[in-house]
């Protein structure tokens, strides 16, 4: 490969990762006290959440801004969800067998909205974990947009295999299209939104058509995006920074790889194609400088591997640096990674490739994945289903 091509991909590489990511907000950190007539709902669908459930609830009972009720809703449990929910103050409600042509998580949602009675809807994911003034910086911004507000929560790194997270994080806030910018007439999208910290009107979300429109979809909070935007509605995404932070899969290697395998063939087909094409040429770059980098370094240390790559070698390491650091700049905003996250980004990468391959085996032959112990059919995008 010559220098002037490895040098143009690199460019291109780091430009769409600016285009992307342009928009990257977080929420306000809500100065301003709410009315007193605010009544927020929380609503946690939860299935074998019992090690989750206490941080959450925790830090909802420390909120600046008190919420009117916590309604836990377990879905069919096999733990002690619902017994930690108790002891912790909230509302338990069981969700009981989901419907046909409802996935687990869209029947919990509606089951919590219903029994609920709060102006506005708090959907939170049981691993995610709000500051003290979070709900009055999500007021604020809902206050000034109305519809849907989303946020992507800062993720939160503990043990090392959870580092493995790194590029997943990356390339689903990339190709989610959600930090693009407003759209324009002339710049279309598909609108989207992320799951774990979702809030809207009641009012807004009957408009939306509730969670009955999205019954069937795996990727709810995608189609929820949807439906708000074919109903007119706003939807304003937000990462969550100081905010809102979550803890996934802190149960091991398994867990990890079946969780993102999930997320990455169910997530696949909904991207905005600008935006999927961009995340892919970014990926294919990295990959091809840290292959290119690692040839010459070998090259230069045992003498092989130099036939394999064109160019000087003061051009990979250039190419890999400017890499490295831009990724580092996006990996401090998306959650506590560790140096080697970026720096020793082969690493990372490997781990990605790892389980997309996966992910791309599973919903090409099998055509479904496994997820706390449901199986999850993607034989149909429009009408795939948990099968329960």
């Amino acid at each position: 490969m010559s220098d002037v091509v490895v040098v143009v991909l690199v460019l291109a590489a780091l430009a769409t990762a600016r285009w992307l990511l342009a928009d990257l907000r977080t929420p306000p950190r809500g100065l301003a006290a709410p009315p007193s007539s605010t009544r927020v709902s929380v609503v946690v669908p939860a299935r074998d959440e019992a090690l989750t459930l206490p941080d959450l609830l925790a830090s909802l009972a420390a909120l600046d801004t008190p919420v009117r009720e916590v309604v836990v809703v377990d879905d069919d449990s096999r733990d002690a969800t619902a017994e930690v929910a108790r002891a912790a103050g909230a509302r338990v409600v069981p969700a009981g067998r989901p419907p046909a042509g409802w996935t687990g998580k869209a029947w919990a949602c509606h089951v919590g909205a219903d029994v609920t009675d709060g102006d506005l809807l708090l959907f939170l994911d049981a691993d995610t974990v709000l500051a003290p003034d979070a709900l009055s910086g999500l007021l604020d911004l809902h206050a000034g947009s109305g519809g849907l507000v989303s946020v992507q929560p800062y993720h939160r790194v503990v043990r090392p295999h959870e580092q493995l997270s790194a590029w997943f994080n990356v390339v689903a806030v990339m190709a989610s299209a959600a930090f693009v910018g407003p759209r324009t007439a002339g710049r279309p999208r598909v609108p989207m939104a992320f799951g774990p910290c979702l809030l809207t009107s009641r009012v807004d979300l009957a408009v939306a058509g509730g969670h009955a429109a999205v019954r069937s979809a795996i990727l709810d909070d995608a189609a929820l995006a949807a439906a708000y935007d074919r109903a007119g509605l706003p939807v304003v995404c937000a990462a969550g920074g100081t905010s809102v932070q979550m803890r996934s899969y802190p149960e091991g290697l398994g867990q990890l790889a079946a969780g993102w395998t999930k997320n990455i063939a169910s997530g696949a087909s909904t991207a905005w194609l600008p935006a999927a094409l961009g995340t892919g040429l970014f990926v294919s770059v990295h990959h091809a400088v840290a292959v290119g980098a690692m040839l010459t370094l070998l090259d230069a240390t045992a003498g092989v591997g130099g036939t394999l790559v064109g160019g000087h070698a003061a051009v990979w390491v250039a190419a890999y640096v400017a890499l490295t650091w831009q990724l580092r700049a996006v990996l401090l905003r998306l959650g506590s990674f560790r140096w080697w996250t970026w720096a020793l980004t082969p690493v990372s990468l490997l781990a990605f490739d790892l389980v997309f391959a996966r992910s791309a085996v599973l919903s090409g032959v099998r055509r479904s994945v496994t997820w706390r112990g449901r199986d999850v059919d993607l034989r149909r995008h429009d009408s795939t289903r948990e099968v329960t």
